[in-house]
């Protein structure tokens, strides 16, 4: 088992997020890219310079996710489009039919395969009116798992036979039999749940070794779990109440960055927890994670 990491983080940026979310790690350029959902911003942070650039979409920003040609698959309100990373400007892909402004989009990431997984979530929060939604290489949608509340994390194990999804008010993280060649579902099941004292499962990421990583909402920790035995294998706290999303960067995978949010606190809250929004990171973690699966599909760029 590889050594406990330390317990110390680092804040690598001076910028409050109001939602930070979906931190997705880019090898090829050494980049980490996030979102911050409500105020429709991507951005993106190169460790190695220190430079931090942000795109404004002009809409609800729920997940990023890296394509095979360099672009961005966003999902923003209810809609998808690609994205140029360097501009911002965007090429529509696909609006959902019959879904208002009670739905956004929220947290999202790409199969082994390379399809996009991303899903809705009512903006009251309470209802379980959303969906699980597939995205394939023809770029339609079909849905996956319905009547979700607020879906969130997702992550695939490293044989790509079992998805880990969670709707955060459910308090529990689902596993799923996954069949690669077409995408679908089976065997539904509870892999284990989260107490209540430890907040609510909000995004997660997966490591080298199957263990899922789970930032918790509430909890003020971004925590290592054990899918099998439901064990809780180590828990790191973080000044931020509302810890939202967490994936392995930098060197060899081996740098956890985490986000977290400043929404739902209140001015008290929010005197008492100056870092709230931060990007944070535990570099040299001692654990090391998984390279990002790319969205398959390599749309048209102007030159060509």
């Amino acid at each position: 088992m590889p050594s406990i990491p330390p317990v110390a983080f680092e804040v690598p940026l001076a910028h409050h997020c109001e939602l930070g979310e979906g931190p997705v790690w880019d090898s090829r350029a050494q980049c980490l890219l996030w979102v911050d959902i409500l105020k429709g911003q991507l951005h993106q942070y190169h460790p190695e310079s220190g430079e931090h650039q942000s795109l404004e979409t002009g809409s609800l920003l729920g997940a990023i996710a890296l394509c095979e040609s360099g672009q961005l698959l966003a999902a923003l309100d209810t809609r998808m489009a690609f994205i140029e990373r360097s501009t911002g400007k965007q090429q529509p892909v696909l609006q959902l039919e019959g879904r208002g402004p009670e739905l956004r989009f929220n947290d999202g990431k790409c199969d082994p395969a390379g399809r996009f997984w991303a899903g809705t979530m009512p903006l009251s929060e309470n209802q379980p009116i959303g969906n699980l939604y597939c995205v394939g290489k023809d770029l339609t949608a079909s849905v996956r798992v319905p009547g979700v509340t607020i879906s969130n994390g997702l992550a695939w194990d490293g044989d790509g036979t079992t998805l880990y999804y969670i709707d955060t008010p459910t308090r529990a993280v689902q596993a799923f039999d996954f069949n690669r060649e077409d995408g679908t579902l089976s065997n539904r099941r509870i892999a284990f749940g989260i107490p209540e004292s430890e907040g609510f499962p909000d995004g997660m990421t997966i490591d080298s070794e199957d263990k899922l990583w789970i930032a918790h909402w509430g909890g003020s920790q971004v925590a290592r779990w054990d899918p099998d035995s439901g064990k809780k294998l180590l828990g790191l706290s973080l000044p931020a109440a509302h810890i939202t999303s967490c994936t392995f960067g930098g060197p060899g995978l081996g740098d956890l960055y985490v986000t977290s949010a400043r929404k739902g606190l209140d001015s008290e809250a929010l005197a008492n927890q100056p870092l709230a929004g931060s990007l944070f990171v535990f570099r040299n973690c001692g654990f090391r994670g998984r390279e990002t699966d790319r969205f398959a599909y390599a749309p048209k760029t102007d030159a060509s």
